[in-house]
């Protein structure tokens, strides 16, 4: 077992984007004694209402880019850990327009890498089990830390390639780094072009959902604060140079997953369109986190799925102020892609 790290200033990539902003209210909440700097470039994922409710003294924003290494050269120094969430990630995005994923997810991740060599700061980097790629609906395996990779979209190559870079950098330079491979993430401020925000939102403006392909596909759910109380797990008792996968026994198939939030708004299990499939879409991911479990003492808390989507569901209700000004433009987008 790794000597517990005590982090008191920790610099958070992409905070201002969904599972980051709920990681940084996260720390701020259970960990007040930790200084938060973060760091976004605010593109459309990202949005700095997200991180309203943060103690002014316990964080400080910075507007910028993680390719900008003069930038970094200013804002590593004087922190003990950087917690890279920051990336380009969604699919139909990165199939349309792969080259801000090539961009932001590797060469960012080899610019903070440089920085935290540099500064001699721990690192932690944030990534998914979609490099893996997908398994079988019928194949009884789940995805381990010794999964062969398997990526199968751009994004998912291009989060593929930032791992392999931070094993080459701790293994090669002897940085302090660690890895988390999370499943799909669902909860408060997820942007409205994911798949739960998505469906709840049309319900609320009165459109009807829609669902790719034959909706069989299956995604191993968690709720991001049990995402965000791993990554801290992993920070500070995590082994160097170990990789964890973060995952809390979610997995439902898609079509599941809408008529359980038709049934919780009130509306018919069939009351959605069916759309064309996207290309390449993963069958099946499923996450075996007994490493995490078993070695760091790790236990999700959000375990029942219908309460947590109740929760989202409600969140939603309640803040249409934050998702309704970006909602138009998004289904415009997909409505040129016919989905």
């Amino acid at each position: 077992m790794a000597e517990n790290f005590e982090p008191h200033h920790i610099l958070v990539t992409g905070a201002a984007g969904f599972i980051g902003s709920n990681f940084a209210h996260y720390v701020a909440r259970e960990h007040p004694e930790v200084h938060v700097t973060v760091l976004d470039k605010l593109t459309y994922a990202g949005n700095i209402h997200n991180l309203d409710g943060i103690p002014e003294g316990q964080m400080d924003f910075v507007h910028g880019d993680i390719c900008d290494a003069e930038l970094l050269d200013r804002i590593v120094p004087g922190c003990d850990a950087i917690v890279h969430y920051a990336a380009e990630s969604h699919n139909d995005n990165s199939i349309a327009d792969p080259e801000p994923f090539v961009q932001t997810n590797v060469v960012g991740t080899f610019r903070l890498l440089e920085a935290a060599r540099k500064y001699d700061v721990r690192y932690h980097h944030i990534s998914t089990d979609e490099v893996y790629g997908d398994l079988a609906l019928d194949d009884p395996e789940r995805f381990h830390e010794g999964s062969p990779y398997k990526p199968s979209s751009p994004y998912s190559s291009s989060k593929a390639a930032s791992d392999h870079l931070v094993r080459a950098w701790a293994r090669t330079y002897g940085l302090r780094a660690t890895i988390s491979n999370c499943s799909n993430n669902y909860g408060p401020y997820q942007h409205v072009e994911k798949f739960i925000p998505r469906q709840i939102t049309n319900v609320l403006c009165g459109i009807r959902p829609k669902l790719y392909g034959d909706g069989k596909n299956v995604r191993d759910w968690i709720h991001t604060e049990d995402h965000s109380s791993a990554v801290w797990t992993i920070l500070t008792k995590g082994e160097i140079g170990e990789t964890y996968l973060i995952g809390a026994d979610g997995e439902k198939s898609n079509i599941d997953v809408l008529r359980l939030i038709l049934a919780h708004m009130g509306k018919a299990a069939d009351d959605f369109d069916w759309v064309r499939d996207r290309p390449g879409h993963d069958r099946r991911y499923a996450i075996d986190s007994t490493k995490l479990r078993t070695e760091l003492g790790w236990a999700p808390k959000h375990t029942d799925f219908e309460s947590g989507l109740d929760a989202t569901i409600a969140w939603y209700r309640e803040n249409e102020d934050w998702w309704r000004p970006v909602k138009e433009a998004t289904e415009a987008k997909y409505a040129k892609q016919g989905q």
